[in-house]
């Protein structure tokens, strides 16, 4: 099968690639590829050892690897610091980071603190801070940069990451104090300007925030006191038990009118079946409303429903309504009472439970049986560690 040819392009540079150096203009119409592969042959470049498969050393990358070396100790560290800023211009922050350290790692015997050494170890360091900032290490930005300014307490650049870190980590109020402290030296600094800028937007957001949030839990608890009133004033009874159902979690109960205590209040309501150990779940059931009502919108199910073992005897007429009392026992209540009459019974008490209604709907033919087998005491264990209030 024919392929067609296709010319090899030419290299030409592009965002953060590497522009060719003097030595490798003659190479302007290589491929990219062999472009790359020369300027790996180079100390500025190289990255890694070349393997010709002959078990031996590579002489010319050692050699070259050990040019980086040669000169004074400001020569060396300056060579490292050069060849960092180059591959941080192309984004390798990693690599670039290792040549700043190397450059760090130089023996200035012990003249480290003369003005000849100490900017260009501070340069050093604000330089590594750099790449950290750009891989997201903070912490560590933050470190450098302080070495930074320990051997030359001006470097701009210096406060500048330290600031930016700390604004990344939320330190708002350290950042400031840092980018303050850099414009007292370049008052006229335009990053250093535009990063307190954005400090200061970020502190008005987190301030607007802050107000929003507490406004919001205010309202929580005005609405929660509200409830209580509306629940005292009713004379219902509801007891938190220790493990309220997730379906619970979501359903609240309200005031149908907010902010008016007299206005209905509109419950959760859990509708058990215990002959057939099954239930329903009604996120919204006024205190005027019936079970009777509660029944009619329950049983609006498909005929095969009925059909099925233990549903024979499921009907709005045939089905009778209990619900547990404060002492764990149970008592049949009227179908077309109001939950609001229901609720408000002295004797015997019938609660909310964790503010959402319980009922119980049973087959005429069972109950008597259900009611026979069932545990005061068990109930009462279901609720532990519950809360009554009144």
């Amino acid at each position: 099968m024919n392929t067609a040819y296709e010319k090899p392009k030419k290299y030409v540079p592009g965002p953060g690639d590497p522009v060719l150096p003097p030595q490798l203009t003659e190479f302007s119409n290589k491929t990219s590829d062999e472009v790359l592969k020369e300027l790996n042959k180079m100390p500025f470049f190289m990255s890694q050892l070349d393997d010709d498969n002959s078990g031996h050393e590579n002489v010319e990358l050692e050699a070259l690897k050990a040019m980086n070396y040669e000169g004074e100790p400001d020569e060396i560290a300056g060579n490292f610091k050069n060849q960092g800023n180059e591959l941080f211009k192309i984004k390798r922050y990693k690599d670039a980071r290792e040549y700043y350290t190397k450059g760090l790692e130089i023996d200035f015997g012990g003249l480290d603190r003369d003005i000849k050494f100490s900017e260009l170890i501070s340069t050093l360091f604000a330089n590594r801070a750099a790449c950290e900032l750009e891989l997201k290490n903070y912490r560590k930005c933050i470190n450098d940069s302080k070495k930074s300014l320990e051997y030359n307490p001006k470097n701009i650049k210096a406060y500048y990451r330290i600031g930016k870190a700390l604004f990344y980590i939320d330190k708002l109020e350290e950042s400031t104090e840092a980018i303050n402290f850099g414009l007292k030296f370049d008052p006229e600094n335009k990053p250093l300007q535009s990063l307190l800028l954005n400090v200061n937007k970020k502190k008005i957001e987190k301030e607007a925030s802050k107000k929003q949030t507490l406004a919001h839990l205010k309202e929580i608890e005005r609405q929660e006191e509200l409830l209580k009133a509306s629940l005292d004033v009713r004379r219902f009874t509801n007891i938190n038990t220790s493990h309220p159902a997730d379906i619970l979690k979501e359903a609240k109960m309200y005031l149908e009118e907010k902010d008016v205590v007299d206005s209905q209040l509109i419950f959760p309501a859990v509708v058990l079946y215990p002959t057939t150990d099954e239930f329903d779940f009604i996120a919204e059931t006024g205190e005027l409303s019936t079970p009777n009502e509660l029944l009619q919108l329950v049983m609006q199910r498909p005929q095969e429903y009925f059909q099925q073992s233990g549903h024979e005897n499921f009907s709005v007429k045939n089905l009778q309504v209990f619900m547990e009392t404060e002492a764990g026992g149970l008592v049949k209540v009227g179908k077309n009472m109001t939950f609001h009459d229901i609720l408000k019974t002295e004797k015997p008490v019938i609660p909310l439970f964790d503010r959402s209604l319980r009922v119980y709907f049973v087959p005429k033919q069972e109950s008597a049986e259900w009611l026979n087998n069932w545990d005061k005491n068990a109930a009462l264990e279901r609720r532990s560690s519950s809360v009554v209030t009144k």
